[in-house]
């Protein structure tokens, strides 16, 4: 297996407005994250992925861009861009900024050319006389009407983004261009947006009636996908030492050896999310009780299918979904479900990614009131439910568990006033439970979420098995219990975890091997206790 920087390195994702706000304007800036360099360091990660910072209307807190050379003035300046890049290389950690090009935001020029039919612009777009039957994924119709033009377009998320249609090569230019911009600044690669839904059938065929996402086969994984990636990675990236993560929905093992195999120069590695469906069906906001073997499944599926095809990403949590100690684990046993759900995880075979304030194993926002929810989806959501017949109760449950506001509150640094986030009301409230839940308190005590994951990072560093090693399932059958072995010509791993909140008899004997890791301090012979992780070592 080639030996790369990006898989051996533990991925930290910023969600810059709520990371840490510098100026006191309540919204996390560019400065802020300069300011938290020292930690970041500290903590031991590699690469930082930022999510979008460009100029934006923030329809979309972001994802919806206006000017992608320039930087939205609430997070900061260009200037105050390259000074990020020069201050996270000096502590040896590398830039990977999210390249969100399946649309732009309607205030985009492009977009206001191509509503007047400008030249090549006219075409920058998806446009149809009349209005197709596709869903967006934020609920609802994925074609509006524009006045001016007279014609619908395409939008597959809000109403402001709307979609650009790759089929035209002077959209790929630009994107190409933009690509080269920020690569020329310093930064060392992509997070890819909904990169498998930049391909459309632009016949737009009408979508048989679907509950979920209807027409989504004329959108979603096209064949022409491969084609572009390639073009992109033939034309910018292989020019650059940077890599490139793909954000997939509806992707499975072989299309992500197709999208991830070296020889084929698309991308790096994908998101999948798979493994995002083991408390609800398909769709986050169709829920469903957790139950480990869900959890242990994909994740499984994933490591035997994608080794020595392509390469894996290793994670819970993100910007878009929930807190993983609420879905995944206990709120009862906090630390150690937090603990157990890492060591689970970040042992596999793939690239590590933490997201802001998992590593110190903060929970949803638990929100009572909708008007505390400032996130697009989650309104967009609530009315395309309450039309469906579904309760406000019932809505609201839904909401409280799976909005993307439950991961986007501000960043807990401490117990003072706003978590240490701002000295003013910040732009989403702070979660209530800060001042017992922040980076100071774990920092402080000798067992905490915080020190357990630097010795994940450590122990990542210095056994290469757990990079590069096979991976092979242990007791799969057990629907408690996930284990699995890791191991290469000189060492092996084994890693055992209880994912439930009872005790767990096990009587495996690793008596040859080191202990290395366990998120108790005191171990029962033959028995896990409830979220209970090892770790064992043997050369």
């Amino acid at each position: 297996m080639k030996k790369t920087w990006f898989k051996e390195q533990f991925v930290y994702q910023i969600y810059p407005r709520s990371f840490k706000d510098s100026n006191q304007d309540g919204i996390g800036d560019i400065p802020g994250i300069i300011e938290k360099v020292p930690y970041l360091k500290d903590l031991g990660v590699g690469i930082v992925w930022l999510s979008p910072v460009y100029q934006s209307p923030m329809e979309d807190f972001g994802y919806d861009i206006s000017d992608y050379r320039n930087i939205a003035p609430e997070f900061g300046t260009l200037d105050d861009m390259k000074r990020l890049i020069k201050e996270l290389h000096k502590a040896k950690i590398k830039l990977v900024m999210d390249l969100v090009v399946n649309h732009t935001s309607s205030e985009h020029p492009w977009f206001q050319k191509s509503v007047k039919r400008e030249g090549k612009y006219a075409d920058y777009y998806h446009w149809e006389d009349k209005k197709k039957k596709w869903g967006s994924f934020f609920g609802g119709d994925a074609w509006s009407y524009n006045e001016e033009r007279g014609q619908y377009y395409l939008h597959l998320f809000a109403k402001g983004q709307p979609d650009l249609n790759w089929d035209n090569p002077d959209v790929r230019e630009d994107v190409k261009d933009i690509m080269r911009f920020w690569l020329d600044l310093g930064v060392d690669g992509f997070r890819c947006d909904v990169i498998n839904l930049i391909a459309k059938d632009n016949t737009h065929p009408n979508g048989h009636w679907s509950l979920i996402l209807r027409g989504k086969k004329y959108f979603c994984n096209h064949p022409n996908l491969h084609k572009y990636l390639h073009e992109l990675n033939r034309d910018v990236l292989s020019k650059y030492d940077c890599f490139t993560v793909g954000e997939t929905a509806f992707v499975k093992p072989k299309d992500a050896a197709l999208l991830t195999h070296p020889d084929r120069q698309e991308l790096d590695m994908v998101f999948e999310f798979d493994h995002m469906a083991a408390d609800n069906y398909v769709v986050k906001w169709f829920m469903k009780k957790f139950k480990p073997m869900n959890l242990k499944k994909p994740l499984s599926k994933w490591q035997n299918q994608l080794n020595g095809k392509g390469w894996n990403t290793l994670y819970l949590e993100n910007h878009d979904q929930a807190r993983s100690i609420n879905r995944f684990g206990s709120l009862e046993y906090r630390y150690e479900s937090a603990t157990m759900l890492a060591t689970m995880l970040y042992f596999q075979q793939g690239t590590p990614f933490i997201y802001q304030g998992q590593e110190i194993g903060m929970t949803n926002a638990g929100f009572e009131q909708l008007d505390q929810y400032q996130d697009i989806e989650t309104h967009n959501i609530y009315r395309f439910g309450r039309k469906l017949g579904f309760s406000h109760k019932r809505m609201m449950k839904k909401i409280r568990m799976m909005s993307r506001d439950n991961a986007r509150t501000p960043m807990q640094w401490s117990s003072d006033f706003n978590a240490g986030f701002s000295n003013v009301d910040p732009w989403l409230s702070v979660n209530p439970n800060y001042k017992e839940i922040n980076v100071v308190e774990e920092q402080k005590k000798d067992q905490s979420v915080y020190h357990y994951f630097k010795r994940i990072i450590d122990l990542r560093n210095k056994y290469p098995v757990i990079v590069y090693g096979d991976y092979k399932d242990l007791d799969f059958r057990n629907k408690s219990l996930y284990s699995y072995q890791r191991t290469d010509k000189t060492d092996e791993i084994i890693v055992v975890c209880n994912g439930t909140k009872r005790d767990i008899e096990y009587s495996k004997d690793y008596s040859d091997f080191t202990l290395i890791l366990s998120n108790y301090r005191d171990q029962k012979e033959n028995i896990l206790q409830p979220f209970e992780a090892r770790v064992y070592y043997k050369k």
